[in-house]
């Protein structure tokens, strides 16, 4: 017979930028097996005087190969999938609290990669962050999230999806995808790039000028 019991968990998280300067905030989640330290670099060449970029690390740590060598973090497996959908929210809400009652930001930004896309649409969607800027980047929109109360976060934010053209796990599903957001009675800018499964920087320099302007 299962059993459940809730308990304490340290959960670490990155920044990079000055929060006493940057008009903008940040919270980005990485893809799966990949760690904050390094996938935080990615936004590096953002401003560091007007942008404060916040990157929790996936509660869940394992070896990528073997049981040894490099590790990656996860947000979720299929396993236990709705406690773990809690608790991500969880962590979410506690850390975006503590930040925003210590610093005030003009904007804020929410930006889910890969498998980190999910938890970000999720928490987007009735979390207490309240996004001004959402980008979901090569990620599915989770079909789990309801916004037929008129309360989802989709519903208020500047939308944007991205993906590059060579990215080998949506080969052949662009149109799909692009008939998917079409569809959704929240707006979404598609945003394509030349390259694979990855953040490109270029393009996310471009999103964050159009929001800034």
């Amino acid at each position: 017979m299962e059993h459940k019991i809730k308990i304490e968990k340290t959960a670490r998280y990155f920044t990079y930028g000055n929060p006493e300067t940057a008009k903008n905030i940040w919270f980005v989640l990485h893809g799966y097996s990949q760690l904050p330290a390094y996938f935080i670099r990615k936004f590096h060449q953002l401003d560091p005087d007007q942008n404060f970029i916040v990157v929790p690390e996936g509660i869940h740590r394992f070896y990528r190969k073997g049981s040894s060598g490099r590790v990656g973090a996860s947000w979720m497996t299929k396993e236990a999938r709705l406690d773990d959908i809690e608790d991500n929210h969880n962590f979410l809400n506690q850390l975006a609290d503590t930040i925003l009652k210590e610093h005030s930001f003009k904007q804020r930004f929410l930006l889910g990669f890969s498998q980190g896309g999910a938890t970000a649409s999720r928490w987007h969607n009735s979390g207490n962050y309240n996004a001004d800027h959402f980008i979901l980047w090569a990620s599915v929109f989770p079909e789990d999230i309801s916004i037929e109360d008129g309360k989802s976060g989709m519903l208020t934010s500047n939308n944007f999806f991205v993906l590059g053209n060579e990215d080998q796990f949506f080969q052949g599903k662009m149109d799909a995808i692009k008939q998917y957001f079409e569809e959704q009675v929240f707006e979404t800018k598609m945003r394509y790039f030349e390259g694979d499964h990855d953040i490109h920087v270029p393009t996310l320099l471009s999103i964050a000028e159009e929001c800034n302007a």
